[in-house]
């Protein structure tokens, strides 16, 4: 019995050394000194961050947490292969040297169970390295927030990443730094609808600072003494740095057990992190009506479709000014065009199917709308997160229904188009137009593109399920935009564009050599009704002019889908496999 408790007590001893000794090691960064926001990290600066790179180069960050395990983003890994799947430590640059860096391979990886990609929550995930690493001023584990931690909106945290830095621009080479401020679960909720427990918020209400694109699976640390606490792990965000929408992380408080029940030996060092003063968060709403009695508001004006003011049509092929098509919308994920769309009504945009092969969950996808430009200047445009997709189910070739966050603010330079729904006269020679952003086209502005063509009779149907004009190109990039007539004051949609890089029977052979033919709107009339329920009225047939703001200005309450912030090399990546996969 002797001998069997003294080997008790060895074993006590050697788990006590292990977690106070990485209790004394996490979470100090000698080399920082930072007291004020910067923008390029100075080397040893944040000791524990870390890239996650695959074939094409860095994809996520993540935060070593002990000598062999690295935390980072459950979104940033579709399966658990490690094939190509590399971790640098102690990395400032990713295009010069790096005299105090190493890397490691990886043996496994561990992502929550109950990760939901369409609501974002636990996206939280391990990493084990093939071997220990050893720590030094510039390679360190950070200290992770306890159960029960608190963090008081206001309270300033730190993210850190090589993620671009503006949405849809270019991947930062130096590491970057930007401290935000803790924003409460209540009032990040006002903005995206729904927060779990399990996430945290942060960023300021004018916008200006946030992680983005890259930046996923990064680290968000606060200060408690010497020790640096990580309290997130960077997930997903509305757009990047916009005003009212914080960037939003996985609360690493709210998995110790899950860490402790993957990590057994070695476990992180886990410090209760504590916020002085009263949680105004607690008492926080978005806004409750006002008391006393409720006066009767005048009725919003009647949604119409199909106005463009700025629209004279007088240019050729570039769009020369904002606002002509109001209605074209940039369907984007990781912030890269992927196809066009139309918003048909408050708050839906219509696309083409095949453009959600790849990616089908909503929370992909985000949507620019009053957008000319995708590269450089917009004065107009927002970006909207996609709360929903639901595709038609017909013979062939089908349509999209995007259901956004929210409405967008109608104006000038964002405006409904009109569907057809078997109404219109679209006679041969009847006047049409495409748009889009076909790849290469545009200029370094990457501007959207425009093409006059008119109606002609089909050739090889008389189907009224299909319209014909004379011969267009469609480019990859265009699928989902609209083919539009004008009918009276009145722009109307009356067939969308191809997906020519899929096996769309609307660019096979049917179509002659000097004609092109497009599946009509019309074909789809049932599908729009059951899906959108009714539609705005063309323009011309009201007295009541366009609307230039609307009644659906308000925050989102439901909204789950916004980018998940993984960068543009891990979208080739997974682009790659995908062909690759559908060639074999």
């Amino acid at each position: 019995m002797a001998g069997l408790k003294a080997l008790w007590v060895a074993v006590l001893l050697l788990v006590v050394h292990e977690a106070s000794s990485q209790l004394n090691v996490c979470g100090r960064a000698r080399l920082n000194t930072k007291i004020v926001g910067g923008v390029d990290a100075a080397p040893g600066t944040w000791p524990w961050q870390a890239s996650l790179q695959g074939f094409f180069g860095h994809f996520c960050g993540g935060s070593l947490i002990n000598n062999q395990w690295v935390l980072t983003a459950a979104h940033c890994f579709l399966t658990n292969d490690t094939t190509g799947l590399t971790v640098f430590l102690g990395r400032q640059d990713q295009a010069g040297s790096n005299p105090n860096e190493v890397s490691l391979t990886v043996s496994r990886i561990v992502c929550h169970p109950d990760y939901s990609a369409s609501t974002n929550d636990n996206d939280i995930c391990l990493l084990q390295l093939s071997s220990a690493v050893n720590f030094t001023d510039y390679i360190a584990p950070v200290c992770l927030a306890a159960p029960n931690s608190t963090f008081n909106s206001g309270i300033i945290n730190w993210v850190t990443g090589w993620g671009t830095t503006s949405f849809g621009g270019s991947a930062a080479d130096i590491l970057q730094e930007v401290d935000v401020p803790i924003v409460g679960n209540r009032e990040c909720a006002c903005s995206y609808g729904r927060i779990t427990n399990n996430m945290i918020c942060a960023g300021l209400s004018a916008g200006g600072k946030d992680s983005c694109q890259g930046d996923s699976g990064g680290p968000l640390v606060g200060k408690q003494g010497v020790q640096w606490v990580q309290s997130g792990v960077v997930s997903f965000g509305q757009g990047c740095a916009l005003p009212n929408f914080p960037g939003v992380y996985a609360r690493v408080s709210e998995y110790q057990a899950w860490i402790n029940g993957i990590i057994t030996t070695n476990q992180p060092g886990f410090v209760d992190f504590r916020s002085a003063g009263i949680n105004s968060d607690a008492t926080f709403n978005c806004g409750d009506p006002p008391s006393g009695p409720v006066t009767a508001s005048p009725a919003p004006p009647p949604l119409t479709c199909g106005s463009a003011p700025m629209n004279t049509r007088d240019s050729r092929e570039l769009v020369q000014s904002a606002g002509v098509w109001p209605w074209i919308a940039s369907l984007q994920v990781n912030g890269t065009h992927m196809c066009g769309g139309t918003l048909v009504t408050a708050d839906a945009v219509l696309s083409d199917a095949s453009c959600f092969t790849m990616y089908p969950n909503a929370s992909y996808w985000t949507v620019e709308l009053g957008r000319r430009n995708l590269n450089g200047p917009n004065s107009f445009n927002m970006t909207l997160g996609v709360k929903s997709i639901t595709l038609s189910n017909l013979t062939g070739d089908n349509i999209a229904v995007l259901m956004l966050s929210s409405a967008p603010r109608l104006s000038d330079y964002i405006q409904p188009i009109c569907l057809d729904q078997g109404m219109g006269s679209f006679l041969n020679n009847t006047d049409c137009w495409m748009a889009g952003w076909g790849m290469g086209q545009g200029g370094a502005q990457e501007t959207l593109q425009e093409f006059n063509t008119t109606v002609v009779g089909c050739s090889n149907t008389s189907s009224s399920d299909y319209i014909c004009t004379e011969a267009l190109t469609v480019r990859q990039g265009d699928a989902g935009g609209p083919l539009m007539c004008k009918s009276g004051n009145s722009w109307t949609q009356v067939a969308g564009l191809p997906n020519v890089m899929g096996n769309s029977s609307m660019v096979r052979s049917e179509r002659a050599a000097d004609q092109s033919m497009f599946i009509s709107t019309t074909r789809f009339a049932g599908f729009l009704r059951e899906t959108l329920g009714s539609l705005p009225s063309p323009a011309n047939v009201t007295t009541t002019t366009a609307p230039t703001t609307t009644t659906t200005t308000a925050a989102p309450t439901t909204s789950h889908a916004s980018d998940a912030r993984f960068s543009m090399s891990y979208l080739l990546l997974l682009s790659s496999i995908y062909l690759f996969s559908a060639l074999v």
